[in-house]
């Protein structure tokens, strides 16, 4: 889940076992269900929803490349759901290396070092 670059605060009390209640526009907004992810990251405390499963964009390749590494039966649908798991903290990651190269504190690419060089096809 990507953040806008506005920001909303709201200062919410903490009971004595340490509950909070997340404000009902947040709540909303951030179409949270029954669970969050709870995130120390330095001095600070991110609160954020669970990471709902990938749409399928990806299903079509997964099981072809498993298929051509010639899994079958239970393998097939174990190892699938092993690599599904996987695509959202990738696609995250890439996310992150995007961002720190756009601020000038990562790596950067050229188009022919991502998609290769016209003149080689």
């Amino acid at each position: 889940m990507r953040f806008e670059n506005t920001m909303e605060r709201k200062t919410i009390s903490v009971t004595g076992k340490r509950q909070i209640t997340i404000p009902l526009k947040f709540f909303e907004k951030l179409k949270i269900g029954n669970e969050v992810e709870c995130i120390l990251h330095g001095d600070e405390l991110i609160i954020k929803p669970l990471e709902r499963e990938t749409t399928g964009e990806f299903d079509e390749y997964i099981l072809s490349d498993l298929i051509k590494e010639g899994y079958v039966g239970e393998a097939l649908v174990d190892e699938f759901k092993v690599r599904r798991k996987k695509i959202r903290p990738a696609v995250e990651k890439m996310i992150d290396e995007a961002d720190k190269a756009a601020q000038g504190k990562g790596k950067t690419y050229t188009l022919d070092e991502v998609f290769g060089d016209a003149d080689d096809k």
